[in-house]
């Protein structure tokens, strides 16, 4: 769970039952996964929670499975299992594992070019020009996550403003940027649940409000003491909260009258088209932020920039001297990155590409949503592109506040598990099922499948 909110969400099934299930879905997965039991006992020695990320730890089941390979949308664990990914990486690897294209270029420019100069390549000229053709901001810088390019971006609205505050809403999720990591208690805003304020004072640096909600907005940013808002097109962690009609052309016109920064994290919604929904929606931000699907694995992202914040920047960083500025970093912008993120725009994140992903999200929608109705559960799914997924109530939320409360951590553990013991990956911390470009007919059918029995599992009376 990202918030403390109360779950409350009435999910139409009976707690029992899920407990039941849960019990008999562990020992399947403990019978399955021998192998990597083992090696999940030899990392806790060395390793936080026997793992690199202690992230990995929250997948469903008594410990991970500890993969051995991945091959478009295929993953294969240790133990000789082979799974349907609809994880891929939790959307990093949303082009395919080992995409040929990509894979090709990056095996091909290690071993005959070298990785990295600390000099620029062409390969960034055509990066900066199609982000551009895309996403319509002139001017480009690469890092090397999401959370970096955050990070940058909102030292940038600092300088370009001369303000220290950040606005963002609850429930968001702009990885570990240090001023994010708040939520609203009792209409407080408070340090995040489990996030310790590691030095920052967030009465100073941040102003917290849920999503949607102009009035607020406009009362927060009225004091002009903001540099930035800070916002995903559609709040995706937490669940997926649509954005009101009218919410951004509010968002845009309140930013603007009040000379605030309006920078929109694509990172989670790139999975909307080749131009996210910045593109879709015809947005008009002042910067964006896009990670993880750039380069087949390779961490980088991108931010993008105005040119009236490109100039003011320029100017800022011209010299004299040599001064790093306090963004960016050695490997940010290296020519190995580069050559990966200008082959996965030539050749893989394509409009034809796209076209089918989407096509197949949106039968898996149809399929899911009918299969809510036919069993008669208080549910909802919705879909933004190629990512689909479904939440305990039956209309989507409006805020962060109300996809907290429809979470339910024992439900959402047991279909994980349930899946993962039927061959089928989901990303662990939410339940977003995603569409990839190696996504097959057969792969959703397999789906279906296995959510239609379960499905029945949980809703069927056991005596």
């Amino acid at each position: 769970m990202a918030l403390s909110a109360q779950q409350t969400a009435s999910h139409g099934i009976d707690p029992s039952r899920i407990r039941l299930l849960w019990a008999r879905e562990e020992a399947r997965f403990r019978e399955a996964h021998p192998k990597s039991g083992a090696l999940h006992e030899r990392a806790r020695h060395h390793l936080m929670h026997g793992v690199p990320l202690h992230w990995m730890s929250q997948w469903a089941g008594p410990y991970p499975i500890f993969a051995a390979q991945a091959k478009n949308a295929s993953l294969l664990d240790v133990d000789g299992n082979r799974y349907i990914d609809f994880c891929m990486g939790d959307s990093a690897a949303l082009f395919g594992h080992a995409n040929p294209a990509v894979a090709g270029a990056i095996a091909d420019m290690i071993v005959s070019q070298g990785a990295t100069y600390m000099l620029p390549t062409e390969d960034a000229i055509f990066v900066g020009e199609e982000l551009t053709r895309r996403f319509k901001l002139p001017c480009w810088q690469v890092a090397v996550s999401a959370t970096d390019a955050n990070r940058f971006a909102l030292r940038l609205a600092r300088i370009v403003t001369g303000r220290d505050k950040v606005l963002v809403f609850n429930g968001k999720y702009h990885g570990s940027v240090d001023e994010t990591q708040v939520e609203l208690r009792d209409g407080q805003m408070v340090p995040q649940y489990g996030i310790s304020p590691n030095g920052v004072a967030f009465q100073d640096t941040t102003k917290l409000i849920e999503f949607n909600d102009v009035s607020a907005l406009s009362a927060a940013l009225e004091s002009r003491d903001v540099a930035a808002v800070l916002t995903e097109p559609m709040m995706t962690n937490i669940g997926m909260v649509p954005a009101a009609p009218g919410f951004h052309e509010a968002l845009r016109r309140v930013t603007r009258q009040t000379g605030t920064v309006l920078i929109i994290d694509e990172t989670h919604t790139i999975c909307a088209g080749p131009g996210g929904c910045t593109a879709l929606y015809g947005l008009d931000p002042d910067m964006i932020v896009i990670g993880k699907v750039w380069s087949g694995g390779i961490p980088s992202a991108v931010y993008g920039m105005s040119e009236a914040i490109r100039k003011a920047v320029e100017a800022q960083t011209s010299g004299p001297g040599i001064n790093h500025y306090g963004f960016g970093g050695t490997l940010a912008a290296n020519a190995l990155t580069l050559r990966a993120i200008r082959t996965t725009l030539e050749q893989v994140m394509t409009e034809s590409v796209y076209e089918r992903m989407n096509r197949l999200a949106e039968k898996l929608e149809d399929l899911i949503g009918r299969h809510l109705r036919e069993f008669r559960l208080p549910w909802h799914v919705t879909r933004v592109g190629s990512r689909v997924e479904y939440l305990y109530r039956p209309t989507p939320p409006r805020n962060g506040s109300e996809a907290a409360a429809a979470r339910n951590d024992e439900i959402e553990a047991l279909i994980h598990l349930y899946f993962l013991n039927r061959a089928i990956l989901l990303t662990p911390f939410h339940n977003m099922t995603l569409i990839s470009a190696c996504t097959t007919e057969e792969d959703i059918a397999s789906f279906d499948a296995v959510f239609t029995e379960l499905l029945t599992e949980l809703t069927c009376d056991p005596s």
